[in-house]
């Protein structure tokens, strides 16, 4: 099932992971991606799929969301 890793990726690493793909997502948004970018999005794609138990990049980032929405603690949310 996806979003079902055997991992246990502490929410830290998973909040590392999606913000540095987001960012490096933003960098690769014109016509010619370089391809030290494309290559780094390559090796987080793979990290989150790993850590997330899922599939694909864009079912990675979902389930990443929704875990670190889930690991927020309700009494320091502002």
């Amino acid at each position: 099932m996806i979003g079902e890793s055997l991992v246990n990726t502490h929410p830290a690493v998973l909040r590392n992971q999606l913000t540095t793909y987001e960012s490096l997502r933003g960098e690769a948004a014109g016509d010619v991606v370089p391809l030290h970018i494309w290559r780094q999005m390559q090796d987080v794609a793979y990290a989150l799929c790993v850590s997330t138990g899922a599939r694909d990049v864009e079912a990675a980032l979902a389930v990443a969301r929704r875990e670190l929405d889930d690991d927020r603690d309700p009494l320091t949310m502002t």
